[in-house]
């Protein structure tokens, strides 16, 4: 079984409190070599992630707000946690 997840956030640049409070603990968790595979996606300046035209907002993932971690299995979405979960739930979402 695959597991890879995907952290989706604002850039380092943008001063958005709840993305800088877990993008320490985001690059902790991956560090380990028994962590799942991860990617981590910027979603641009305020004004890119704002646009209606924003990709990440549309098919397949529906985004609405970031933080996001996203984790597939298999190529399919099985679970996500948005904003504050990621700092509260974080460390028992990456568990197998």
């Amino acid at each position: 079984m695959c597991r890879i997840l995907l952290h989706i956030a604002c850039p380092l640049l943008i001063v958005a409190q709840d993305c800088r409070d877990v993008e320490h603990l985001v690059r902790e968790a991956f560090r380990s070599e028994s962590a799942p595979d991860a990617r981590i996606f910027y979603v641009g300046q305020k004004p890119e992630w704002k646009s209606p035209d924003q990709p990440l907002r549309h098919d397949p993932w529906f985004l609405k707000s970031i933080p996001t971690i996203v984790k597939l299995q298999n190529g399919k979405e099985v679970a996500r946690l948005v904003e504050g979960e990621v700092a509260s739930g974080l460390a028992s979402f990456i568990q197998p």
